[in-house]
């Protein structure tokens, strides 16, 4: 139900959220979170990267601008609409309408492998998320590696108890334009290293972006290769 109600959300919000983002209209990733992801994946100077839910395709094209060493970009999202507008804005570059289940079903069969798998701001559920991770090493090439940008923690528990769970989703500091907030798993960062673990994976690096008006963490950025 939580998965349905997700995708539901942000195929209602496709094109609001395509143009926040063309606008930079959301302060911290303009200000923050943005480069951090960027810089993370260019100090890897891959030659290959698979950005899963990619949304409308922003990553892709910075880490293109940005990294000389990138010769294959491709960008994978649930939402139609969010694939059919990264085609309009970067015609040129790899796009697939997958959703995780699909990358789960064929993670034993996919032929194209990376060295470097992005996934940003786009982990919202629990078991759907656990099997994806257990997954996601049957796309990367020898020696990559994962990287994950979220909500940092102690900055999204908010007033709630710091107990993982579902909550309630928000369209807060975002336009009227949005509606429809879908609900998303909270995880503690104990609960993150879990998951992690449980997943074979292991946490390599780890870096807390600080937002530069309030000098708190803006998210968290998780660096995970798999067990040799």
């Amino acid at each position: 139900m939580s998965s349905a109600a997700i995708i539901c959300s942000w195929e209602t919000n496709a094109i609001a959220w395509s143009q926040a983002i063309q606008q930079e209209a959301i302060a911290s990733r303009k200000l923050v979170t943005n480069q951090a992801m960027v810089l993370a994946i260019a100090k890897h100077q891959p030659q290959s990267l698979l950005d899963i839910g990619c949304g409308e395709g922003w990553l892709c094209r910075a880490a293109e601008a940005q990294i000389p060493s990138l010769i294959n970009i491709k960008g994978m999202d649930a939402i139609d609409a969010l694939v059919e507008q990264a085609k309009i804005l970067s015609p040129h570059l790899k796009w697939e309408q997958k959703s995780y289940q699909d990358l789960i079903a064929g993670a034993s069969h996919y032929q194209d492998r990376f060295q470097i798998i992005s996934i940003n701001f786009a982990l919202f559920e629990k078991e759907l998320v656990e099997l994806l991770l257990l997954a996601l090493p049957n796309y990367l090439l020898e020696n990559g590696r994962i990287i994950i940008q979220t909500l940092h923690p102690l900055m999204a528990c908010g007033d709630a108890a710091y107990e993982e769970g579902w909550r309630e989703g928000s369209w807060n500091g975002f336009s009227a334009d949005f509606k429809d907030p879908h609900p998303w798993y909270f995880r503690t960062m104990a609960a993150w290293m879990n998951l992690f673990t449980a997943s074979g994976l292991i946490l390599d690096q780890m870096k807390e972006p600080l937002h530069p008006n309030t000098g708190k963490p803006a998210s968290v950025i998780f660096e995970l290769v798999t067990r040799s």
